[in-house]
């Protein structure tokens, strides 16, 4: 793997950092202060298109790669954790499954309007009695002629009730993975309803809550896939998701070390910079080690996607270790500030309260070790 980057992709490095710093950076204490969803950013995104970073440029989109995704919502998430998981989730696992399994049909109905930022994507797979038991799900989907009518309730909903679609696993058949189907279902269906906004530790200003389906109905043609095969439509999405946590848990600890960094050069404890003590330089040589580190293996997995190689090991890697580092990165981060990074006024408490969820969603650190021991241990 080459780790030089092209000029594009330094080029959509630049351009985003840009936006992150001069617009969200100074929004995103307040965002996570009032828990307002950020419409306008999430709209200037969509105006330097990088709502459809992955979307081919047929469907309105960028057609770029997923290291340039990856570097995208690192960028994001080193000033504001809740605006990358809003833009990653759409991007990923609310985008992908229909470029990866929808008809030409399905493709042309809803990529363009996704890349353009008039949908925002979700995905609705966990249910409150499924979560890393995800084949159990309960959600119902009962054919009736040229339909099917959906009926159950979806959990931990990123993006719920802003999005305009919902990329929803469903039960068409009997019981474990082989009776799920993936069905498209647009925001206003009738029955579609929301419950009220989940009051959560961090990523305040990304909206999680339930989607709930009472008499939903979706036309067959929505159905992404064969009947049957909506497990698999969720695991290749978690998959390519992985890659877009990954790069917030990256982004995550690069905010908490560069803040950390900043600050233990200008505080002066017993004379002098604090900077200037070894224990805290083995802290920052620690912390920064690892961030590297994570970024790389973010890289790795992206370009393995890229090539169309299986990926799944290297996602469910980086995911592992990216998120245990942005936990601790920037728990020290806190550290670092002592009791400074204890109250709201400094943004490092924010950075350790978001970086908690990337360490859950999308599969939890330990459903990642089962699926790394499984594809070792798979023996082909």
């Amino acid at each position: 793997m080459n780790v030089e980057l092209s000029e594009d992709q330094i080029m959509i490095r630049d351009a985003v950092r840009d936006f992150a710093r001069s617009a969200v950076q100074p929004r995103a204490a307040e965002i996570d202060r009032s828990g307002e969803f950020p419409a306008d950013l999430v709209k200037q995104a969509a105006s330097l298109d990088l709502l459809g970073i992955v979307i081919p440029e047929q469907y309105g989109g960028t057609g770029l790669d997923h290291v340039s995704f990856a570097l995208f919502i690192e960028e994001i998430a080193a000033v504001s954790g809740a605006l990358a998981v809003i833009l990653d989730v759409h991007t990923s696992v609310g985008s992908e499954p229909i470029l990866d399994w929808g008809t030409d049909e399905q493709k042309a109905r809803w990529l363009p309007r996704m890349a353009s930022g008039e949908l925002l994507g979700a995905f609705a797979l966990t249910e409150p009695d499924s979560g890393s038991d995800a084949a159990s799900l309960q959600t119902a989907a009962e054919r009736r002629g040229s339909e099917y009518v959906l009926n159950g309730t979806k959990t931990f909903i990123t993006n719920m009730g802003e999005a305009g679609l919902y990329i929803v696993m469903a039960r068409t058949g009997g019981p474990g993975a082989r009776g799920i189907s993936a069905f498209v279902v647009e925001n206003g269906t009738e029955g579609l309803r929301f419950g009220s906004p989940m009051h959560k530790m961090g990523l305040n200003g990304s909206p999680t809550g339930e989607v709930i389906f009472e008499d939903v109905v979706v036309p067959a043609k929505h159905m992404l896939g064969p009947e049957g095969s909506g497990f698999k439509v969720a695991m290749k999405a978690l998959d390519s998701g992985r890659i877009g946590i990954s790069a917030q848990a990256v982004g995550l600890g690069r905010g908490a070390l560069d803040l950390a960094v900043a600050y233990a050069q200008e505080r002066v404890q017993f004379g002098r910079p604090i900077a200037q003590f070894e224990g805290l330089q083995f802290m920052i040589a620690d912390m920064a080690t690892a961030v590297d580190a994570a970024r790389l293996m973010t890289w790795q997995a992206a370009a393995a996607c890229d090539r169309g190689e299986d990926f799944t090991h290297l996602a469910a890697m980086a995911k592992l270790f990216s998120t245990d580092t942005a936990m601790w990165v920037t728990i020290d981060a806190v550290q670092i500030f002592g009791g400074y990074g204890y109250i709201k006024e400094f943004p490092v408490e924010r950075f350790m309260r978001d970086a908690k969820a990337t360490q859950i969603y999308e599969g939890t650190n330990q459903i990642q070790r089962i699926v790394i021991a499984r594809e070792l241990l798979r023996g082909d």
